[in-house]
C-alpha cells in the first residue's frame, strides 16, 4: 500500500528528488576509487624507495589493499541491484506490497524511488480492477436476483403470467442489459471518460418508479428467500417531491444507481416496521435537484461520516437492525458517490435528528456561456 501519504512521484528534478544535489554518485565513487587506489600505490612506492623495501611486496600490498576497496565499493552497487531484482521479480509475479528500501542519494537511490512509484501504481490499479469487478457484480445480482424471482414465481404456479408480472420482468431485463452494456464501456472508464446520457426528466414519475421496484425485488426475494440485498417487506418506502412538478436534467440510469443503493442502505438499517423517506426539492442552479434519503435507524457517528462512501466499508453497527437484512458488501455507498461524482455533484452524510440522512445535490444542466 502507498500509504496515507499517497503515491510519490519522481517529479521534475529528472531523477533528482533531493533538489539536484548528488554528493555521493556512482561516477563519483567510481572515481574516487581510482585515486584511492593510485593514491595507495604512490604512498607504498614511497614507502618502498625510503625503507628499501623490495618493489615485489609493495606491488603485493598495493593489489590487496586496492582489491579490498573495490570489492566494497562493488558490494555497495551490486546489493541494492539484487534487492530491486528480487522486488521486480515480486511484482511480475503480482505482489505489489514489496518496496526497494531508499537509503542512498545517487542514482541507484533514484532507481529505487521509481521502482517505488511502479509498484504503487500497479497496485493502485490492481486494487480498482478488483473494486470495479465488484462493483459489476453488485450492480448485476440485483436485476438478475428480481428476474429469477419473478420466473421462478411463474412456473411455480405462486404468480401468473400476466401483463403486470410480465412487465417487471422485462423491466428487470432491461435493466440487465442496460447494465451488460455498460461493461463496453469500460476502456472509457479507464481512461477516465464515462458516458453520461443525460436528459429532461419529471422526478416524481421517475422516483416512484424507482420505489416501486425497490418493493417489487425486496418481495420477489422474501418469497424466494434469497440473499443478497435486503429482503425486508416491513420497511415502508415514502416519496416527497416539492413541487410535484419538479424535473431534473441528469442521467437517469446513474441516478437510479444512487438512490437505488441509497434505499438498499436505510432499508438494511431501518428498525422493524420502520420508515424511508426520499424526498426531492429543486436545487439553486436550473434543472438542479436535492434528494434526501432518510432513515429511523441508529444513525452514523460523526466520526464514521468520512469513511461511509469508502469502499467495503460497511459501517459501525455490527448488526442490521430487523427481519431479513443483512451486512451487505460494503460497495452500494461507493457505488452511490462515483455516480454522483460522474454528474459533479455531492453527496454526503447531512445532521438529522433522527437515524441517517444521505444528502445528493446534482448541478443540473450547465448553463451556457454568454
Amino acid at each position: 500500500m502507498s500509504g496515507a501519504d499517497g503515491p510519490r512521484s519522481p517529479g521534475s528534478g529528472q531523477g533528482e528528488p533531493w533538489g539536484g544535489v548528488r554528493p555521493f554518485s556512482i561516477k563519483t565513487k567510481l572515481g574516487a576509487l581510482v585515486v584511492i587506489s593510485v593514491l595507495i600505490t604512490t604512498g607504498l612506492s614511497m614507502i618502498a624507495v625510503h625503507t628499501k623495501t623490495e618493489l615485489r611486496f609493495i606491488t603485493v600490498f598495493s593489489m590487496i589493499a586496492t582489491l579490498l576497496i573495490t570489492q566494497f565499493v562493488a558490494h555497495s552497487l551490486t546489493a541494492p541491484l539484487d534487492e530491486m531484482n528480487a522486488v521486480a521479480r515480486s511484482i511480475s509475479h503480482g505482489d505489489y506490497t514489496r518496496r526497494v528500501l531508499e537509503n542512498r542519494r545517487d542514482e541507484l537511490g533514484d532507481l529505487a524511488q521509481t521502482i517505488n512509484v511502479m509498484a504503487d501504481e500497479l497496485e493502485a490499479q490492481d486494487r480498482q480492477r478488483k473494486e470495479l469487478v465488484a462493483n459489476v457484480s453488485h450492480e448485476l445480482r440485483t436485476p438478475i436476483a428480481g428476474l429469477r424471482a419473478v420466473l421462478e414465481n411463474v412456473v411455480d404456479g405462486i404468480a401468473e403470467a400476466d401483463p403486470e408480472t410480465m412487465r417487471t420482468a422485462l423491466k428487470q431485463t432491461e435493466r440487465l442489459g442496460r447494465l451488460v452494456e455498460t461493461l463496453l464501456d469500460l476502456s472509457r472508464l479507464d481512461n477516465g471518460v464515462v458516458p453520461l446520457r443525460k436528459r429532461r426528466f419529471e422526478v416524481w414519475p421517475y422516483l416512484s418508479g424507482v420505489l416501486k421496484e425497490a418493493n417489487m425485488v425486496a418481495s420477489a426475494r422474501a418469497t424466494m428467500g434469497s440473499g443478497g440485498a435486503h429482503t425486508r417487506t416491513d420497511v415502508h418506502l415514502h416519496l416527497d417531491v416539492t413541487p410535484p412538478e419538479l424535473t431534473a436534467h441528469a442521467d437517469p440510469e446513474r441516478i437510479h444507481q444512487v438512490v437505488a443503493n441509497l434505499i438498499d442502505n436505510a432499508v438494511k438499517h431501518s428498525p422493524p416496521h420502520g420508515r424511508v423517506t426520499v424526498k426531492a426539492r429543486r436545487g439553486a442552479l436550473p434543472e438542479s435537484l436535492e434528494l434526501e434519503v432518510l432513515d429511523e435507524g441508529p444513525g452514523i457517528p460523526r466520526s464514521e461520516w468520512h469513511r461511509v462512501f469508502e469502499r467495503f466499508n460497511r459501517g459501525a453497527v455490527r448488526r442490521p437492525h430487523g427481519p431479513g437484512s443483512d451486512g451487505g458488501t460494503g460497495l452500494g455507498l461507493a457505488i452511490a458517490r462515483w455516480a454522483v461524482d460522474l454528474h459533479g455533484g455531492r453527496i454526503g452524510v447531512a445532521e438529522s435528528e433522527r437515524g441517517c440522512r444521505i444528502l445528493v445535490t446534482l448541478p443540473g444542466e450547465p448553463s451556457l456561456p454568454s
